[in-house]
């Protein structure tokens, strides 16, 4: 497990790949939640995902995929689009600049 610290997050990519829309939503929600933050958060597909990502955020059974594409890049995986608490937790280090375990 290693350790990121909420300052040091300045680029966030959702990962998606369903297509369903849920992640966009999720990735607009973080867009208003770090607005003042200065973070910026992308939406990307799995096989996209950015090498200047700081952290990736995707949904469980991408996680694999994710760390495969993105090696070296934390992943944090969740279950529900949502209110999970992983990505709870994400919006809580980034805006307190606190550490977060992925």
């Amino acid at each position: 497990m290693a350790t990121i610290n909420g300052k040091d997050i300045h680029k966030l990519v959702v990962a998606c790949d369903a297509g369903m829309g849920s992640s966009v939503m999720l990735a607009s929600t973080l867009r208003k939640q770090l607005g003042k933050s200065g973070v910026s958060v992308e939406h990307t597909p799995v096989n996209s995902i950015p090498a200047d990502a700081d952290l990736v955020i995707c949904h469980n059974g991408l996680a694999a995929r994710a760390r495969s594409i993105a090696p070296g890049t934390p992943i944090v995986p969740f279950q529900i689009f949502l209110g999970d608490p992983a990505v709870t937790k994400v919006v809580k280090a980034i805006q307190q600049g606190t550490d977060l375990n992925v």
